[in-house]
């Protein structure tokens, strides 16, 4: 019998009601069809895609193609309007805006990642050293975070998020983050957790970070799946549009 795939997502469709300005939509009522404001924002239309333990996927995409909203559906932060999401294991979401408590240490935040992420309080603090100098923050570790640079926020968020080798990974930007040394650990710790039979869900912008982390890409635009196929293929089209189908 064939494995299950780590991430099934089935016919996604993520609506966003907007509230009109009615004075903006007199001002406008020229240029917008038939003369209204635009009051529902369609997201995703109908994606469906599935994610094999092991692999690691890329998602491409000019901004508002639906990249992060699917990222969030796919993490559980967010209900689509319809379709569904399965997954073999709690995903771990990653990004840029990773949730961290500005107002508490490098060191505090460390704790508290890690036991949200299932670590024995005790084992958290054994490990935090090695996190915090994973990041390269070890010198900042006392301050608090809302002083630190947001690639200093962003190592840290990394270092956190993957410190317990998550069965499924979602990786929204961070790996842009950082000098050439911490981008190519970020790398080797993201192919060990696929090479775990993890899944990886990569988004990036960069398509070095897709071409060197990636081993299968989706092409989102508009709230569509335009392509899914191997890297160079799909990023080679992409890049051929500038993004555009």
């Amino acid at each position: 019998m064939a494995e299950a795939p780590a991430v099934v997502v089935e016919d996604i469709v993520m609506q966003y009601r907007v509230r009109e300005d009615r004075t903006a939509g007199r001002r406008l009522g020229g240029l917008l069809p038939g003369g209204r404001p635009v009051s529902r924002i369609d997201a995703l239309r109908g994606v469906s895609l599935e994610v094999p333990r092991g692999q690691r996927l890329g998602i491409v995409g000019r901004n508002g193609s639906g990249k992060s909203t699917l990222m969030s559906i796919i993490a559980g932060l967010r209900q689509p309007t319809s379709g569904r999401v399965l997954v073999s294991d709690y995903p771990v979401m990653l990004g840029v805006s990773a949730v961290l408590n500005r107002d508490l240490s490098g060191y505090q935040n460390v704790l508290l990642g890690c036991t949200a992420l299932g670590m024995r309080r005790e084992e958290a603090r054994r490990r935090a050293p090695e996190i915090l100098g994973y990041a390269g923050v070890s010198a900042s570790a006392g301050r608090p975070m809302r002083t630190y640079s947001s690639g200093m926020r962003a190592r840290l968020g990394f270092a956190i998020a993957t410190v317990v080798e998550p069965e499924i990974l979602l990786v929204d930007e961070a790996l842009a983050t950082g000098d050439a040394e911490f981008r190519r650990r970020g790398r080797e710790r993201v192919k060990s957790i696929a090479d775990r039979a993890g899944a990886v869900v990569l988004v990036s912008h960069t398509m070095r970070d897709v071409r060197d982390n990636c081993d299968r890409v989706v092409w989102l635009d508009d709230g569509r799946v335009v392509m899914d196929g191997p890297v160079d293929e799909v990023t080679a089209a992409y890049e051929a549009g500038d993004g555009r189908p």
